[in-house]
């Protein structure tokens, strides 16, 4: 595994979701209160983009069919998803991001 730079801390507002490919591998990045974190950009559940999803309260909502992530662990918690998305380590130096893929 290696550290990859991804996007600048301003990139990724506060609440938010952004999704950018790193080795062909699909991420959505968050900013939860000045935490940021990475997951599979992909829904386990069908093929949907969840960079284009919702965030709330720590959670990442699937924008196809409403299933429910937690974004810290990856856990797929309500709705029809069953299966967790990976996560992936996240650093910050100054004001860019990595991400460990």
């Amino acid at each position: 595994m290696a550290w990859h730079s991804v996007a600048k801390t301003s990139d990724v507002t506060e609440g938010e979701v952004i999704g950018v490919e790193v080795e062909g591998t699909p991420l959505a990045l968050y900013n939860l209160d000045g935490e940021y974190f990475a997951t599979h950009n992909v829904c386990t559940h069908a093929f949907a983009l969840l960079s284009d999803g919702y965030v709330d309260d720590g959670k990442i909502e699937c924008p196809l069919h409403q299933g429910i992530f937690d974004i810290r662990s990856g856990k797929a918690e309500e709705g029809p998803v069953d299966e967790d998305l990976k996560t992936f380590a996240v650093k910050v130096e100054g004001d860019e991001l990595f991400v460990e893929v």
